[in-house]
């Protein structure tokens, strides 16, 4: 008997050790006895497996909703928000406005001349400039100027000063407008008040998308500010600024060449950079004892 009472209390003992194992396996995700866990990764996909990962993914889904981010916003959320990032809730609000416009706004017939919102705010100084060719071709004598300007400091940078920054940045843009214009050829805009004086000089044909005119300007104005020359910078802005009036009077350019001559400077002169940068790390920025045409910008 007492041999008896022994043997079943071994097997008690043994069986809650492998209760107890099993417990620990499933926790663990490690097999037990030889026995692959469900949680084992290399354990062969079994449809019981299988619908317990289902399972646990439905049940955990709703926790997902219940923690999402924009259930955890307050009225001061809101508010602060509105406060401290007024741009993008301008942004927003805007996206919002032109849906509006996009779906309301009637298209322009398929014969008729484009709609420019710059063409029609200058139409009184297109009538005045039709009406005085020399105040046209001294206008446009001057904008030249202008553009002498803009390529003379460009070149000034690399060949005089050794920084190479806005003369790639230039290269980049207008390879870039070269290609553009020619994908897409707009055609000339009425009213256009062409003058022997423009550039380029002696009316020859150009292309309009985007402002090379507007483009130039800007990267060198980005360099004279990166430079802190700040008088001359403000001056190439002021003087953009009249070029492009200029521009929409005569109707050089419409308005979307200008904008994007503008955007097309800022992000030439970002990938000029970026082009530097690589180089100096790859070390084929070559010295100005070395090759004479590039700047040490280890010094």
């Amino acid at each position: 008997m007492q041999i008896s009472g022994n043997t079943t209390t071994i097997a008690a003992t043994a069986a809650a050790a492998t209760i107890t194992a099993r417990r620990r396996s499933l926790h663990s995700g490690k097999p037990t006895n030889g026995h692959l866990s469900s949680c084992d990764v290399n354990a062969p996909e079994t449809e019981n497996s299988h619908m317990q990962i289902v399972k646990k993914r439905l049940i955990s889904a709703p926790h997902c909703f219940v923690n999402a981010h924009f259930l955890k916003w307050t009225v001061a959320d809101v508010r602060g928000v509105t406060r401290h990032h007024p741009v993008p809730c301008a942004f927003a609000a805007s996206v919002l406005f032109f849906m509006f416009v996009e779906y309301t706004l009637h298209m322009v017939p398929s014969m008729a001349a484009p709609y420019d919102l710059g063409f029609a705010a200058t139409m009184s100084l297109n009538r005045m400039l039709a009406a005085r060719p020399a105040l046209n071709n001294l206008l446009a004598g001057l904008n030249t100027v202008f553009v002498g300007m803009q390529t003379g400091y460009i070149l000034w940078t690399w060949l005089i000063e050794g920084r190479t920054r806005a003369t790639i940045s230039t290269l980049f843009m207008f390879t870039c407008r070269g290609i553009l214009g020619y994908v897409t050829q707009l055609p000339l805009p009425q009213e256009f008040l062409g003058s022997g004086a423009d550039f380029p000089v002696g009316n020859v044909s150009f292309f309009l998308f985007y402002s090379g005119h507007v483009a130039a300007s800007v990267i060198a104005s980005i360099d004279m500010k990166r430079m802190k020359r700040w008088e001359l910078a403000y001056l190439f802005d002021t003087l953009n600024i009249l070029q492009v009036v200029r521009l929409l009077t005569t109707r050089g350019h419409y308005t979307i060449d200008l904008a994007v001559g503008v955007g097309a400077a800022i992000l030439f002169d970002s990938l000029a950079g970026k082009y530097e940068d690589g180089k100096k790390r790859e070390g084929a920025i070559f010295t100005s004892a070395a090759n004479g045409a590039f700047y040490d910008y280890s010094k």
